[in-house]
């Protein structure tokens, strides 16, 4: 099995990692039934493949047995961000039938703390989310993993979330800070409600702590690296 090293933006910035470990209490007191969590957001680059990577991080430093999945089929920046090299299997093979469960699986530098990674981008990325296979996948892994984080695409531009929302206990909602109307989120929300999956919370994201006084005197500033560009999510991009 190949080992990822992973390196948290977290690390060194108390404030950041004060805050994802309130995060991980959050969905801690969600209940033991809650398992398996898409976590989306509305549009690009609002930090939500962040957010999936530091919330699994802070749930396997715990000492539970963590799975982190990259199911944004369509654009995703995990591969990337960690510096995998190409030739490594992912979930759109998995889901495609041609690697097996263990070829696709990852360990890595955070103990307790499993990946899989994307995989080449497919063509029907929302036909293979919401096929049998990868319900029966995350059925076999409930049995192994106490929790399995997905990060999915943003379902302002795209249905995946909620496609595999329908198969997870429930769903967390990433937003930068003054980037997106109102209506627009309750759009959003809406989608993901019509999964049936239950909707934990909202992450809000870059915020400016500054010019916040209650929150700005206790934990200060934080502006947090974000990565990769998503470009036009209803196309497929071709390599």
């Amino acid at each position: 099995m190949q080992t990822v090293e992973v390196n948290l933006l977290s690390e060194g910035n108390h404030t950041l990692s004060e805050a994802y470990k309130a995060l991980r209490t959050n969905v801690q007191f969600c209940g033991s039934d809650i398992k398996t969590i898409v976590v989306t957001s509305c549009v690009p680059n609002e930090g939500k493949s962040n957010t999936a990577l530091e919330l699994s991080a802070a749930l396997a430093e715990t000492g539970k047995k963590v799975l982190f999945i990259d199911a944004d089929l369509r654009k995703s920046v995990m591969a990337r961000r960690l510096r995998v090299g190409k030739g490594g299997k992912g979930l759109s093979q998995l889901l495609s039938g041609m690697c097996t469960m263990d070829e696709a699986l990852c360990a890595t530098s955070v103990r307790n703390l499993h990946m899989i990674f994307s995989g080449p981008v497919p063509p029907n990325p929302a036909e293979l989310l919401g096929g049998k296979l990868f319900s029966m996948i995350l059925n076999k892994c409930r049995d192994v993993y106490d929790y399995i984080i997905l990060d999915t695409a943003p379902l302002g531009s795209v249905i995946d979330a909620a496609v595999a929302a329908n198969f997870c206990d429930g769903a967390v909602l990433v937003m930068a800070s003054n980037e997106v109307s109102y209506r627009f989120a309750q759009n959003v929300k809406g989608q993901l409600e019509k999964s049936d999956c239950k909707i934990l919370g909202v992450v809000m994201n870059k915020m400016n702590m500054k010019s916040n006084k209650y929150y700005g005197r206790y934990y200060g500033r934080y502006s947090g690296k974000y990565y990769g560009q998503y470009g036009d999510y209803g196309n497929t991009p071709s390599k």
